[in-house]
């Protein structure tokens, strides 16, 4: 399960022309779910997202996580995180989870996630367009 974070003063997902999920400041999640992806493994990814360390304290250090600023989390299904792109021209997508598989486990995560923060998500398997404003620009990759 991979999971790209990035920090952001705001973010966005539309689909069909309209905004279904909004934050201000927080974590705009990126969301890949592979094959040997399971609840585990979820559980361990949300712990890690939400205590990931990633907001400046009061000496302007990456010494604070989401949550001890009070933000916000968009979580995004994408499934091209999933990918292999290590030989030709063209990403191989073998790797990631089965569509009904990948959906169970989004949800899933998605609800771990809302027990804890404030949560907004896109929907999986839409087509989306995603909107941010990068703060820093800060982006990290966690894969468990």
């Amino acid at each position: 399960m991979i999971a790209l974070i990035q920090r952001v003063r705001q973010a966005s997902v539309t689909v069909d022309n309209q905004i279904i999920g909004q934050i201000n400041h927080g974590l705009l999640v990126l969301l890949g779910i592979e094959q040997q992806d399971n609840e585990q493994k979820a559980m361990r990814l949300c712990e890690k997202v939400l205590g990931y360390r990633i907001f400046s304290d009061h000496e302007g250090k990456m010494n604070l996580n989401v949550k001890q600023i009070n933000g916000e989390i968009l979580v995004v299904s994408q499934f091209t995180l999933a990918a292999d792109t290590h030989k030709g021209m063209r990403p191989s997508f073998t790797q990631g989870a089965k569509p009904e598989e990948a959906n169970k486990l989004y949800q899933f995560f998605v609800e771990l996630c809302q027990k804890q923060i404030q949560t907004q998500t896109g929907q999986f398997a839409a087509d989306m367009q995603v909107s941010l404003i990068n703060d820093g620009p800060v982006t990290f990759w966690l894969q468990v």
